[in-house]
Order: C-alpha cells, then structure tokens, then sequence
C-alpha cells in the first residue's frame, strides 16, 4: 500500500511570516524517516499505512500545540493506493515518460 499525504500545517497568530513554524513541522517530517518532498505550499510525505500518515499529521499539531500555537490551519489530501509504493518517484516519472524533465 501507498499513503501518498499532502500537508500543510501553520499558525494563523504570530504575524505575517511562518517559516519558524512549518521549519518545525517538517523537523518533525525529516526525523520521521518516512518519505517526502518538500514544495512551496505543502509537503507530501509517503507511508505504507494510513495510521502512520494520521500519526505524523497528530505529532505535527502537537508540537505547533506546544509552541503555544492557539489557532492552526492545516490542509490534508491524501492518495491511498493498494499494491504499489515508491509513488513521489514513480508518479513523476510516470509524467516524465510524455513531456521529458520536469522541476523537482
């Protein structure tokens, strides 16, 4: 199984800028040891199960909780796909195959 989850989680306080904040999500995505990438509006991550993705998203909340965060906005999308992995690569160089190269 392939748990393809698209998150972007932020404090909506604080002023205009939010990197401190999403720096210490995606801490907590780095040090996961699952897979991701991240983009300029949100970070996809892969898991082999959907309790592991709804657990990164709960520690994520969590530590935006313990910086005293009282109000967070997040964005979850998910792509659950049964007898297939390694999907960040395969689906871009699915893409690939028909238009050459893309951005990573």
């Amino acid at each position: 199984m392939s748990v393809l989850l698209e998150l972007s989680m932020f404090p909506t306080h604080d002023g205009e800028s939010k990197s401190k904040y999403v720096a210490e999500v995606i801490k907590i995505i780095k040090n996961s040891g699952l897979d991701y990438q991240l983009t300029a509006m949100a970070t996809i991550i892969e898991t082999d199960d959907i309790s592991k993705a709804l657990a990164l998203v709960e520690k994520c909340y969590r530590k935006l909780e313990e910086l005293n965060c009282s109000r967070v906005y997040a964005t979850l999308k998910f792509d659950i796909r049964m007898n297939h992995n390694n999907r960040l690569k395969t689906k871009i160089e699915s893409v690939e195959r028909y238009i050459g190269e893309v951005s990573k």
